[in-house]
């Protein structure tokens, strides 16, 4: 498998914005969820996702940082990042990655009752795109 560096991967990644988020239950199950990176597609092995507390995706990061980010693409692209997720409930820096557009979900903008955001840092990314594949090690 080639080795490519994070700023070729990042090209790739640019117009992608759904991420199916993968977390593992407390019973060993894996779980799986489309997340929006909320056009934060300036892809540098970090990102962020909005959520609320009480979600079950919350409780399963509590007990297992260790998650995977999946991402298909155009022209066959396929993503896969294993990373470490953190749980981040401080509002300045939630309001860094904040867009107008997730008032859909939060109705008072970071002001909703038991938002968080979840920060994937990505360990480990491998694609495949046609015959061309490879791996990033962060």
């Amino acid at each position: 498998m080639a080795e490519k560096s994070l700023k070729e991967v990042a090209a790739k990644m640019k117009q992608l914005d759904i991420a199916m988020l993968t977390t593992q239950t407390g019973k060993g199950q894996l779980t799986s969820r489309p997340m929006s990176n909320n056009g934060d597609v300036e892809y540098n092995g970090n990102s962020y996702y909005f959520t609320f507390e009480g979600a079950r995706t919350v409780k399963d990061i509590d007990e297992n940082a260790h998650v995977n980010l999946s991402f298909e693409g155009p022209k066959k692209l396929y993503i896969s990042i294993n990373g470490k997720a953190a749980l981040i409930r401080d509002k300045a820096k939630m309001k860094e990655h904040w867009v107008k557009d997730l008032e859909v979900w939060f109705e008072n903008g970071l002001d909703t009752p038991g938002v968080v955001m979840i920060h994937v840092k990505a360990e480990r990314i491998k694609y495949w795109q046609g015959e061309d594949e490879g791996e990033v090690k962060i």
